[in-house]
């Protein structure tokens, strides 16, 4: 896939970078992040290599970029698509603490899911969120992804525990959501 760099208001959604290693593992050590989003990067070499995967260019299935503040560029999350076959994908992202509460994920999600739609020709995108995650339930909607409904035990997450899941789904002929 060659490179995808987004704009949504306030933000930059970009390439990961290797200089990105202490920032990625500050947040993903942060306990909401390892709770909901679990990623097993303990240490600054774990960052690395974190980052080495997601900034695979071979990878024709999955995109994956750093969501960071336009004016800084300081790391504030990232967004991804996964799962990208057959007009198909699943969306989904994190946010790092001091970044919460701001709508940088619904304005990150907003954009790279209307990305999809209008480069890879994508027609459903899926977004999956742990039912106790009450905040990422507001993201999805902000960002335009109406609920569908529950799976139960869908998901181990951090707490290794499985939990329930909210399915939401944007269309391709869903009305535009706005900057999200």
């Amino acid at each position: 896939m060659d490179p995808v760099e987004l704009t949504a208001p306030g933000l930059l959604l970009r390439a990961w970078r290797a200089r990105d290693a202490r920032a990625v593992l500050a947040a993903l050590r942060e306990p909401e992040v390892e709770r909901w989003n679990p990623q097993g990067v303990r240490d600054e070499a774990g960052a690395r290599e974190w980052l080495r995967r997601r900034a695979d260019p071979t990878a024709l299935d999955r995109l994956s970029l750093a969501v960071t503040d336009a004016a800084d560029g300081s790391l504030l999350g990232g967004a991804s698509l996964f799962q990208i076959h057959d007009g198909n994908a699943s969306i989904g992202y994190w946010t790092a603490a001091a970044a919460r509460g701001r709508g940088v994920a619904s304005r990150a999600v907003t954009a790279l899911g209307g990305w999809a739609f209008a480069h890879l020709g994508v027609h459903r995108i899926e977004l999956c969120h742990a039912v106790a995650n009450p905040a990422s339930c507001r993201v999805a909607a902000r960002a335009g992804y109406p609920i569908e409904g529950t799976m139960r035990d869908s998901h181990r997450y951090g707490d290794g525990r499985r939990h329930d899941e909210h399915l939401h789904a944007r269309l391709a002929t869903d009305p535009d959501p706005g900057p999200g």
